[in-house]
């Protein structure tokens, strides 16, 4: 009974995912566009943090560099989407390796510290590398051409481009649950749990930490990959330490205990922040405000805080 409560419920969510652009004006659209990149976003931090209780503080170097990847691209070489996304994923990927490896030798702080050392460094190139990068101003003025595989797309269309990534989004998702669902991700939450004990039973816990890693850095690497074409430019403030701060807040939000948490996340997140700027400029302040006390009074996020409570009126 309960799971089929369930699958009703995502089913009903991803019929309403699918009729957002035939229901709703192209506001809300370009809403439901970045709560789905962003929430993928926070999903692939949360398989560093929530999954192998790693903090980085520098997730957003590999969002960044996706979007860099995504823009430069499409501006010199005009490849297909799909090319282009997976080019992004693989920088992202490159340079999470990178950092992984002279990273996740360090525990808790020391951790954090270096990941957030790390992005800024990677922030400082993409702001000072002016003849690559277009320094503060971003690369700007790509066009989407094809999609690739034969499809005839009009990527241009705001639409098209949120059931591409509605679709880009679903199937990493699947991807990435499937991953956190193996042996592999259970062992990651071994490691999170008590890392001494599963070095103990032969495991290298520093391997183990660095696919996670560069896994986690590839999927973040896909959604910048996303958003560049969303926002029509690829800047430095992508790869600033605060964009780093979101997929932080969106995972705690959502609850990072469970899967879908960071999604529920971002959605809570983009949506006050949508409806909080039309009232009030100081919507930083009272976003944060708000933020806090349903942090601190909804300790498992809002999906652990609502499976609780329906597991309690269950009983």
């Amino acid at each position: 009974m309960k799971t089929k409560v369930l699958m009703a419920i995502l089913a009903a969510v991803i019929a309403g995912l699918i009729a957002v652009p035939w229901i709703a004006s192209y506001f809300y659209v370009f809403i439901f566009t970045e709560i789905l990149i962003l929430g993928l976003f926070a999903a692939s931090f949360n398989l560093i943090f929530g999954y192998t209780g790693m903090l980085s503080f520098g997730h957003a170097a590999f969002f960044g560099i996706g979007a860099y990847a995504m823009a430069l691209i499409l501006i010199h070489l005009e490849w297909p989407f799909l090319v282009s996304l997976l080019v992004s994923m693989g920088a992202s990927a490159l340079l999470a390796l990178v950092i992984g490896f002279l990273s996740v030798r360090l525990n808790e702080v020391y951790f954090a510290m270096l990941t957030l050392a790390f992005g800024m460094m990677v922030f400082a190139i993409a702001y000072q590398w002016r003849s690559v990068t277009n320094g503060s101003d971003g690369l700007a003025g790509f066009t989407l051409g094809s999609f690739g595989l034969g499809l005839d797309l009009t990527l241009a269309n705001p639409s098209v481009y949120y059931h591409v990534v509605l679709g880009i989004v679903a199937i990493a998702s699947i991807v990435l649950y499937l991953i956190c669902r193996s042996s592999f991700g259970m062992t990651l939450k071994a490691i999170r749990q008590n890392p001494e004990r599963v070095s103990f039973a032969g495991l290298n816990v520093r391997t183990y930490r660095l696919v996670a890693f560069v896994i986690g850095g590839t999927f973040a690497g896909l959604t910048g990959g996303l958003i560049a074409p969303f926002l029509r430019v690829a800047s430095p403030e992508l790869l600033h330490w605060s964009m780093s701060a979101e997929p932080i807040l969106m995972a705690i939000l959502g609850g990072t205990g469970y899967f879908l948490g960071p999604f529920i996340g971002a959605a809570a997140f983009v949506l006050l922040e949508t409806v909080i700027t039309t009232y009030t400029q100081a919507w930083m302040l009272v976003l944060g405000i708000i933020l806090a006390v349903m942090v601190i009074f909804f300790r498992k996020g809002l999906l652990g805080t609502v499976i609780d409570w329906w597991m309690e009126v269950k009983k």
